[in-house]
């Protein structure tokens, strides 16, 4: 079975125009997700990974288990107010809205390898700005990876300097 058949989409929403790609009925099939996180493994096993980030709230639920699966740790990326410890912020647009994210100021030692975690790449904001916090940070980005694209919001605009990893596009 294709992963694209355990992606619900959702017309119109979360507002008019939206094509909402759903992952929660990927989540919910144990096999299926644990596919996805060995498929992304494998896109990115070769990259010298010392920790994965992963943003609020899906970045959380694909790069806290593909950490585990490479044995590297895992840092999250909160949005504002919601991390305990001093923190460096940054604010961002969404295809719908805007929002601002937040790391602790220690959670990437300086040097350390990062890949970025998130379910979908859609128009690059989200992870330009776990990039820039990662960037801030002293840490270097070696990639991003992702479980969907939506390639028409041309997101990989936004990381010319990040190399891109995806097991699905989609062209709506």
């Amino acid at each position: 079975m294709d992963l694209k058949d355990y992606i619900r989409v959702i017309p119109d929403f979360p507002q008019p125009g939206i094509s909402f790609k759903d992952i929660t009925t990927l989540l919910k099939d144990g096999p299926m997700y644990r596919k996805a996180i060995d498929d992304l493994k494998l896109l990115v096993q070769h990259l010298h990974i010392d920790v994965i980030a992963g943003p609020e709230a899906r970045g959380f639920v694909v790069g806290a288990p593909l950490a585990y699966a490479l044995g590297v740790g895992f840092v999250p990326i909160r949005k504002s107010g919601k991390l305990p410890y001093e923190t460096i912020e940054a604010g961002y647009n969404l295809e719908y809205g805007n929002d601002s994210l937040a790391m602790h100021v220690d959670a990437i030692e300086k040097g350390q390898n990062v890949l970025i975690a998130d379910d979908l790449l859609a128009t690059g904001g989200t992870i330009s700005t776990s990039v820039n916090l990662v960037n801030q940070l002293g840490g270097n980005v070696v990639g991003a990876a992702f479980l969907i694209e939506l390639t028409p919001l041309n997101g990989r605009s936004k990381l010319t300097d990040t190399e891109v990893f995806t097991l699905l596009n989609y062209e709506d």
